[in-house]
Formats: C-alpha cells, sequence, structure tokens
C-alpha cells in the first residue's frame, strides 16, 4: 500500500514539474516575443494634412524621426498617419489606426477631441494622445497643449517694434481656445511694444481655405497694415501668397507676414528681375514635433502619461521664435530676448484669451 502511494505521489510530482516547465516556457516565449515587437505610432490629421506647411507637418515630422531614431519604417509594423478629408473621417481614421494595432494613436489638434474622445471610451485597450486640446477624466488620452500665448507675444513685440504704418493685421483659422492664445499672445505684445499701433483681427472661419485667407490679407494689406501674422493653417498659405504677390508688383514696398507652427521663411522668397527678397519677417514655432517625439518615447518605455496634461512653453523652448531671424532689426531681437526673460520668470502674464 505504501509503494502505491509512493508512485502516486512521484507521477504527481512529475505531472506538477512539467505543467509548471511548460507555462514557464509559455511565459518565456510570450516575453521574447514581446521583447522582438517594435513599437508602433500612427497619427490622424486634421483637414490640413501632413503637407500643410504648418502644424500637422511639424506632427508627421516629428514621427518622422522618432521612427529614424528607434528603426522603425513607414507602414503598419513601424509609423504612419491616417489623412482626414473632412470631419467625417477623424473617428473612421481613429478606429482604423486602433485595428491595425499601432500602440500609440496621436489626434493632430483641436479639432480632433470629440473623435479621440468618443473613440478612447470604445476602444480602453488602445493609447491615444490628443494635441492642442485637453481631455480630463480618461486614462487612456494624453493631452497636450503649448503656451501658444507666450511665444505670440513676442511675435507681437517684433511686429510693433517693426512696423512703420502703426497698423498690423491677425488672421485666425477658426476661432476658439486655441487661435484665441495666439490673438491674445499677439494683441498683447504689439501694445506693450507699441501702443499707437492698431492691430486689425480677422477670422476665415477654415484652416483650409487659402483663398479666403488670401482675400483677407489683401483687405488688410490694401488698408494700410504692413505686417500680418497669420495663425490659420492651410488658409494662411493665401495670405503668404499675397504678400508675395505685393511685393512683386512693388519691391520698393516694406510688406511682411509672419507664419506660426514651423519656420516658414522659405515661402516668403520673391524673384523679380535678378533680385531675390524675402517677404517673412519671422515664425513663431510652435515643436509639435518634439512633442510628438517626447510622448512617443514615453508610452515605448512604459511610461505613457495617460489622463495627464502636459503643457509645453517658452522655458522649454517649444514655443518662441524661428531661426530665420535675418528680417528682424538686431535691437529689436534684444527687446525680445528680454521680454522672453520676463516671461519666463514670471514677471509679466500673458494673456491667454483676446
Amino acid at each position: 500500500m505504501k509503494k502505491r502511494s509512493l508512485a502516486v505521489v512521484l507521477i504527481m510530482v512529475v505531472v506538477l514539474s512539467s505543467f509548471l516547465a511548460a507555462c514557464g516556457n509559455k511565459e518565456t516565449k510570450k516575453a521574447e516575443d514581446k521583447k522582438d515587437d517594435k513599437f508602433t505610432v500612427a497619427m490622424v490629421t486634421d483637414q490640413g494634412g501632413v503637407d500643410d506647411r504648418s502644424f500637422n507637418q511639424s506632427a508627421w515630422e516629428g514621427m518622422k524621426q522618432f521612427g529614424k531614431d528607434n528603426g522603425l519604417e513607414k507602414g503598419k509594423s513601424g509609423y504612419d498617419y491616417f489623412q482626414s478629408a473632412n470631419e467625417a473621417d477623424y473617428k473612421t481614421n481613429l478606429n482604423s489606426a486602433v485595428r491595425s494595432n499601432f500602440d500609440l494613436v496621436f489626434g493632430v489638434g483641436f479639432q480632433l477631441t470629440k473623435a479621440v474622445t468618443e473613440t478612447a471610451k470604445q476602444q480602453k485597450e488602445a493609447h491615444f494622445a490628443l494635441i492642442d486640446d485637453v481631455v480630463e477624466g480618461v486614462d487612456n488620452i494624453a493631452s497636450i497643449r503649448f503656451a501658444d500665448n507666450e511665444g505670440a507675444y513676442l511675435m507681437g513685440v517684433i511686429a510693433g517694434l517693426t512696423t512703420k504704418t502703426n497698423h498690423v493685421g491677425f488672421i485666425g483659422g477658426m476661432e476658439g481656445e486655441v487661435v484665441g492664445r495666439f490673438e491674445a499672445g499677439f494683441t498683447a505684445g504689439v501694445k506693450e511694444s507699441n501702443p499707437k499701433a492698431k492691430v486689425d483681427v480677422k477670422y476665415v472661419g477654415s484652416f483650409v481655405a487659402a483663398d479666403k485667407g488670401q482675400q483677407i490679407a489683401a483687405t488688410m494689406y490694401n488698408d494700410d497694415a504692413d505686417i500680418i501674422l497669420s495663425a490659420a493653417g492651410a488658409s494662411g498659405n493665401g495670405a503668404f501668397t499675397e504678400a508675395r504677390n505685393l511685393k512683386k508688383e512693388d519691391p520698393s514696398r516694406e510688406i511682411w507676414f509672419m507664419g506660426v507652427d514651423r519656420d516658414q521663411a522659405d515661402q516668403g522668397e520673391v524673384k523679380t528681375g535678378d533680385k531675390t527678397y524675402n517677404v517673412a519677417l519671422a515664425s513663431q514655432i510652435k515643436r509639435v514635433d518634439i512633442a510628438v517625439q517626447e510622448t512617443s518615447k514615453l508610452a515605448k518605455d512604459g511610461k505613457f502619461p495617460g489622463g495627464k496634461t502636459t503643457v509645453y512653453g517658452l522655458e522649454d523652448d517649444a514655443v518662441g521664435i524661428a531661426d530665420s531671424t535675418d528680417n528682424i532689426d538686431a535691437k529689436v531681437l534684444d527687446k525680445v530676448k528680454e521680454y522672453k526673460e520676463k516671461i519666463t520668470a514670471g514677471d509679466i502674464k500673458v494673456p491667454e484669451k483676446p
């Protein structure tokens, strides 16, 4: 009887050992598979697209750099973008990205806030990052926004100290909190540096209507504004076109445009005869590319900042003035530096609302 009991025990030990070994091998296999898997990331654009020379393009440049830094290739097994032609595409594209098993999906722009929020609540296992807006109480959304008002304030200082007509313009894409920060900061900077200057404010009502942007710019320039800041996405390209056209018609005229989101000096070049001019006075950078790279890295390292909001400002060099400053007087640049130091020190509180 004892021998029989001992045999049963031995059999149970062998079976249990085999089972544990199998489990161990299975877990090891899973760990190895997970280690071999590459982190993947995608972005869904607003209607501007990745070649808008502005906000979406900056985000895409950041994603491509992240891919390069991590040995990823464009496509489902690396990084990719989903282009939105209209508002109806937002949710469709977000769901397509999730079904394609991307580890992190960016919604680029506040216009995607509703779609990102709804999709995140439905796809709770997926991770999302929303640029330019804040969603509270949703743990699988990382919110990212920028202190656009701080950078716009410095642009206002440049405009206020450069204008010869004491008349400058601001063209916004669509009214709202984000573009409102640009308007508020720019207007405050102009008034601080030049109390006599008038700021003409107009909104296109769209981020993808270059023809309307050009019409508004034409009216402002015709009314004697000599500098226009455009925070209008692809609609702003029309304002740049108008500035170039007017310079070509009259090379002696001092006329300028100011871009946002990325260095847009390449859009200012005008050739007349054997001379080349550039009507880009300055550009306000908004390092969406850096935000995309940093958030992607955090998620890749298992530190996805879900449910949190990250704000990028002057202190982080995430907003500010682009390097192309050849058309700005040295004394004006010195003033810009002074104002930047005052803002970062907390001596100047830049308004966020117009």
